[in-house]
């Protein structure tokens, strides 16, 4: 017989599940974000905007680690609850053990590809001179916490498909409030700059990783995990793979977009009166608080997996729309909402992570406001890509992943500073943005069409 939480998914209404769920899973997506922005907040006040430019060049390597864990994590927790709906009980637990052993391997493989060749990736992740000697100080630190940072974020999807969405959120916010406190001891109280805030990124990332080891050693509740779970099977792994490889495919896209405009802001901003440096800066703080934003969004979206996927599963396919409706209400709502707080109040944001020259205030400001335009509506994109996956659709999960970031917004990114110079960085993201959301629009009505179909095939 199935397990009292697992029949919840496919019985309790959808909207005392999406807070069951999605609260959580957005705390955990916040304060994962936070990491970065505390320490950019802290470096900003006593480094200068040089350290907040470092922290961006560094970026990429982080999304490396949030596309690890969303592979095996969100692979292996949509085949946990998949099999499950499916009432395939025994297999199950091979996913789960599967995947978490797979984030392990991963992350302590990009830690040693990481330090082997730390300045090589920084300076191909577009650094300038006389941002280096910063960069090199953060990542050869930060280096240490990739195992941990890929295992609490890939874990937290296994813990919340265990129905444990409150331990997820345990997870990451003990390491980020380490973090905090040893960042304002660090930086500000010893003075240690860079490798302050790198050391105390570390720390929390090592406790917030001690602490799924210990869930899923002693407390899964939904089924029973033995050593013989852990052990890497190809048959397991490979559907992991197929399932997360959408959430996968957008972290690398993003990673090759930060990478593009990061060469493009030094090569077209050292073209203009704002020089190699200030671009790079402000880009990177803008980016970071419109992650914020989408880590909410995303949270949300991962809110709905396991209810997504149970219920696709169990065939009922109403929970399923219901679920993903409210989902994108609420995503589009929020989303609004910050785009008025960008519209409106851009110069207060900026000057939150230090203060800068009137060319780094003029560039913010026009950057932020017209690259984040279409906010709002891009909000549907990471919904409706969550959604095709959690189906397990996962082929039409890579291809909309694919479309916001490669597909539409880097030939904008390539093509248009041609035209108009660093202008041209400023409105290539509108530009994929809506374009994305208009493709995902689409694809959803296609496939909820097919769910009416199978749904009356099926009371026939």
């Amino acid at each position: 017989m199935e397990n009292t939480k697992q029949n919840i998914l496919g019985t309790a209404p959808i909207g005392k599940l999406m807070l069951k769920f999605s609260v959580p899973s957005i705390i955990a997506m916040l304060v994962g974000a936070l990491y970065n922005i505390v320490d950019q907040l802290f470096i900003g006040q006593k480094v200068g905007y040089l350290g907040n430019a470092a922290t961006n060049v560094a970026f990429p390597l982080t999304t490396s680690c949030i596309a690890l864990a969303l592979l095996f994590g969100i692979g292996g927790a949509s085949a946990f609850n998949l099999t499950l709906g499916e009432g395939k009980k025994d297999k199950a637990p091979h996913y789960m053990g599967n995947a978490a052993t797979m984030l392990v391997i991963s992350g302590v493989a990009l830690m040693i590809i990481t330090l082997l060749f730390t300045k090589p990736l920084l300076s191909f992740f577009g650094s300038p001179d006389d941002v280096m000697p910063y960069a090199l100080d953060y990542v050869s630190i930060t280096a240490f916490g990739f195992p941990f940072l890929v295992l609490t974020t890939g874990g937290g999807h296994l813990i919340r498909a265990d129905g444990s969405p409150g331990m997820t959120m345990v997870c990451s916010l003990t390491g980020a409030v380490i973090n905090t406190i040893l960042d304002a001891i660090f930086v500000l109280g010893l003075d240690w700059g860079m490798k302050g805030a790198a050391i105390a990124t570390v720390i929390g990332q090592v406790v917030s990783g001690l602490i799924v080891i210990w869930y899923l050693k002693f407390k899964v509740k939904t089924v029973e995990l033995s050593r013989a779970h852990f052990k890497p099977s190809s048959v397991f792994i490979k559907r992991i793979f197929a399932i997360g490889m959408a959430s996968f495919f957008n972290q690398i896209a993003m990673m090759i977009v930060q990478i593009v405009m990061n060469k493009s802001l030094k090569y077209y901003g050292a073209l203009s009166v704002y020089g190699d440096s200030i671009p790079l800066s402000c880009a990177g703080i803008i980016m970071k608080v419109s992650q914020l934003v989408f880590s909410i969004v995303i949270g949300l979206a991962q809110g709905t997996q396991p209810i997504e996927s149970y219920n696709y599963g169990a065939r009922n396919f109403d929970r399923v729309k219901k679920a993903y409706l409210l989902a994108s209400t609420i995503a589009v709502g929020f989303s609004f909402v910050c785009f008025l707080c960008f519209q409106f109040f851009p110069r207060q944001i900026l000057s939150a992570f230090g203060e800068g020259s009137q060319e780094y205030f003029e560039f913010g400001i026009r950057f932020m406001r017209r690259f984040l335009f279409c906010i709002w509506l891009v909000a549907l994109q990471p919904v409706t890509s969550t959604f095709f996956t959690s189906i397990g659709k996962a082929i039409k999960g890579v291809f909309l992943s694919l479309t916001r970031q490669i597909i539409f917004f880097l030939p904008a990114l390539i093509i248009l500073p041609r035209i108009w110079g660093i202008e041209g960085i400023v409105y290539a993201g509108p530009i994929g943005d809506f374009i994305s959301s208009v493709i995902a629009i689409v694809m959803c009505i296609a496939q909820f069409r097919e769910m009416n179909r199978l749904g009356s095939m099926q009371n026939t």
